[in-house]
């Protein structure tokens, strides 16, 4: 991923980017822009992530995450110390999920 010198500029497109998220009402919308705004091989890897996020939450092994999700294990590692020490975005989203997703 290319990175640019422009922190403050790239802070305020992330927040544009958000706000554009906040914005949509559906989960429907949320995932046709996410369609139009990421590449395949991008919406694998955020999926990837995702998909084990509650499994971490659950306390599951990593050894058993990858048998279940196939997702691999350097990228649950990767996962996990995000919701350790990452800003609270997936702890966030977890919590605001119907308890029948958990």
């Amino acid at each position: 991923m290319k990175r640019r010198q422009h922190d403050e500029e790239t802070g305020d497109a992330v927040a544009e980017l958000a706000e554009a998220l906040v914005g949509l009402r559906t989960a429907e919308q949320v995932r046709a822009f996410l369609e139009d705004l990421c590449t395949p091989a991008e919406l694998e890897a955020m999926t990837d992530r995702w998909r084990v996020v509650p499994l971490l939450a659950r306390g599951v092994p990593y050894r058993e995450i990858h048998d279940l999700t196939q997702v691999s294990v350097t990228t649950i590692g990767r996962v996990a110390r995000t919701m350790e020490r990452g800003a609270g975005g997936y702890g966030e989203a977890l919590a605001r999920l119907r308890p029948a997703t958990r």
